[in-house]
């Protein structure tokens, strides 16, 4: 998708909701709240398709998820069609981060060094799962899987981050 590379992907169509063409979304981050602000999603069926803009009329919050009616969907059909498709927004339309907050993609390809100076790595991608996304850091020799959990992380900045973890947390990776 590299026509596409100033999109984030966001959710998932899960499912048509009623007859008037709301799809329902399950939203990759813990905030369903932000999809209130979107006035424009992309949608594709896969990532290797450049995604469609649609424009969002109206959008609700239902438990974990996000319902959305699109402009362009107005049938309970149009709804089935997008099952399972990947919606994205434009970079820019993010919310900026809170004060001390950050997006998991904005830990791609910084170095983790501990609290003690030792360089463990960089950062190669985000594992995210249900109960706790995993930062994975590989050096070229070794790769460590470390759950995101904010007391072992310490500080981000532009290029590093600095993180503090529990004794034999590394030794379990090896």
């Amino acid at each position: 998708m590299d026509e596409s590379a100033d999109l984030v992907l966001l959710g998932k169509v899960t499912k048509p909701h009623g007859i008037g063409g709301e799809i329902k979304v399950y939203p990759f981050s813990g905030t369903p709240e932000n999809f209130l602000q979107y006035s424009q999603v992309l949608l594709a069926p896969d990532e290797e398709t450049v995604p469609r803009p649609y424009t969002i009329k109206r959008a609700r919050v239902q438990k974990n998820s996000v319902l959305l009616q699109l402009e362009e969907c107005l049938t309970r059909n149009q709804a089935e069609e997008l099952v399972h498709f990947l919606l994205y927004v434009y970079e820019d339309d993010l919310p900026a981060p809170e004060p001390g907050e950050f997006y998991l993609r904005d830990l791609e390809g910084k170095q983790v060094v501990t609290e003690q100076g030792e360089i463990l790595g960089t950062v190669h991608g985000i594992l995210q799962r249900d109960v706790q996304d995993i930062v994975r850091v590989s050096n070229g020799r070794k790769e460590y899987l470390l759950p995101m959990v904010p007391d072992f992380f310490v500080s981000i900045d532009n290029n590093q981050v600095t993180v503090s973890l529990p004794p034999g947390l590394l030794d379990i990776n090896s």
